[in-house]
């Protein structure tokens, strides 16, 4: 008997519920329930990584590929013939002190790397604060990363020369004299290393002031509240907090100064002891036309820098940071 004859029989409404899930009798078939299907297809990520990683293997690991064996031959660039040497070029790096000497104009950069990460700090921290003006400021310390390398080599041309703006500006303070910036073996890396720090400043600015903005703002709050001074609130909460990003500046420092190219190729060219180690290969290679002394400086130059990174990461580990 349904719903709806116990409810004739009795007088009673049937239940509106039991009418509908009473309908058709017991014995009536129901649609068997689809089950989702889920297909785990592996290949489907790799899928959307299949362009990038096309090119990633095209234009560099395969380049990469090429150069270490061209490391071990005498090729010249032009001639099809390549003669096996051997360790024969890794060796002449490290024996001949006149192509080995480039790491120590490597060392001024990495000063300057220095001088500029604590300089980029110092302003983020500064401007992450209610300064007055302060996205002027931002723009003004930004602004020279946008500017092609080019431009800025030839502007500081005119900025270095004897008699020039450099000079005028020291003769307003009395430092009376001429100096060779760009002449004089002392001074030269010195100035080449003051234009980098004008110009990558604004770069770790940038990263620097995104880490510090993701900081909760009730923490500075709190410390206010204890007493906390800027110095006391950027030690115990803005350097902790943004730690992961410092350790990145120091990996592209590292890794910048050891590469060092434009600026210097741009404004002396290598000349009066400021050739780095990649002017020094490019030279190698198209002025001298020896590839595989150029292929071994320029595999030397990678295995340093991941031995750098490497013991970066050994020395400081990359630490999960909760602030709270």
């Amino acid at each position: 008997m349904t719903a709806l004859q116990r409810g004739r029989g009795t007088g009673k409404p049937p239940a509106r519920n039991a009418v509908a899930l009473d309908v058709g009798g017991p014995n009536t078939a129901r649609a068997p329930r689809r089950k989702g299907v889920r297909r785990h297809w592996w290949f489907t990520p790799w899928l959307y990584l299949l362009v990038p990683l096309a090119l990633l293997v095209t234009f560099t690991y395969l380049p990469i590929g090429d150069m270490i064996g061209y490391s071990f031959t005498d090729w010249d660039g032009i001639s099809p013939e390549r003669n096996n040497v051997g360790l024969k070029n890794y060796t002449d790096l490290f024996t001949r002190p006149e192509l080995f000497k480039v790491f120590l104009v490597s060392g001024v950069y990495l000063l300057a790397a220095v001088v500029q990460i604590c300089l980029a700090l110092y302003f983020a921290t500064v401007l992450s604060f209610h300064t007055k003006f302060r996205n002027l400021f931002k723009g003004i310390l930004f602004f020279p990363y946008l500017i092609n390398g080019v431009a800025i080599g030839f502007v500081f041309l005119y900025f270095f020369q004897p008699h020039g703006t450099l000079d005028s500006l020291l003769q307003l303070v009395g430092v009376d004299g001429t100096f060779l910036w760009m002449g004089d073996p002392d001074l030269v890396n010195k100035s080449l290393a003051g234009v980098s720090v004008w110009r990558y400043t604004g770069l770790n600015l940038v990263l620097f002031l995104g880490a510090i903005q993701s900081i909760p703002p009730h923490l500075y709050e709190a410390a206010a509240l204890d007493g906390a001074n800027r110095w006391q609130q950027f030690r115990h909460i803005i350097a902790p907090g943004i730690k992961p990003v410092i350790s990145l500046s120091a990996i592209l420092a590292v890794s910048g100064s050891l590469a060092v190219f434009e600026i210097p190729y741009i404004m002396t060219g290598g000349a009066n002891g400021s050739q780095t180690f990649v002017i020094q290969s490019i030279n190698m290679a198209f002025k001298f036309d020896k590839f595989g002394l150029a292929s071994a400086g320029a595999v030397v130059l990678i295995v340093l820098i991941l031995i750098v990174t490497w013991v970066q990461r050994r020395l400081v580990p990359e630490e999960r940071v909760e602030l709270s």
